[in-house]
């Protein structure tokens, strides 16, 4: 499937996409092994997210950035800071892209527009994610982007029948 920009909007969250996010989390667990829940998992509640939501418009370090088809929700980017001073430098990063539209670049596009965010913040000196270390796609996107390896967590996740690593990985803005 092939994307026309203007297609797509990236845009922040706001409190009344919360239960459109916690649908999407709840699909898109289901179409891949690479996140750390199931379709049907999401861990949290609508509510709970609108109360995230509201944190991270209040937080300098933290943000949630939906890419958006029309109305439909089609990716989710998130950077969360520490408010602890010690680590506060440092934003943890999650994306997730919908399977029918990964492929297209959009990946890229959202990361880069957390990054962008990320060295606007005036906060921001250090990003990290966490990926399955058999996670060769989405590895390779975030070495083009500049990110380096930093360490594997052994045995990390679990899927009933396997045991996986998951690799750390940061860039420094």
């Amino acid at each position: 499937m092939t994307q026309s920009i203007e297609e797509l909007a990236i845009r922040h969250a706001r409190p009344e996409d919360g239960a459109a996010i916690v649908e999407f989390y709840n699909e898109v667990g289901g179409e891949t092994d690479y996140l750390s829940f199931g379709q049907g998992e999401y861990p949290q509640t609508a509510d709970e997210v609108v109360r995230s939501i509201e944190g991270t418009a209040n937080s300098s370090g933290s943000c949630m950035l939906l890419m958006k088809e029309g109305e439909r929700i089609i990716g989710i980017g998130t950077i969360h800071s520490s408010p602890k001073f010690r680590f506060k430098h440092v934003g943890v990063l999650g994306i997730v892209i919908r399977l029918s539209h990964c492929g297209n670049g959009l990946g890229r596009q959202l990361m880069n527009a957390l990054i962008d965010w990320s060295k606007g913040n005036g906060l921001t000196k250090k990003i990290t994610l966490v990926t399955r270390a058999d996670n060769d796609r989405a590895i390779a996107l975030y070495e083009k982007l500049g990110f380096q390896q930093e360490g594997i967590f052994r045995q990390e996740s679990f899927d009933g029948e396997r045991y996986y690593d998951s690799l750390s990985m940061a860039l420094f803005l």
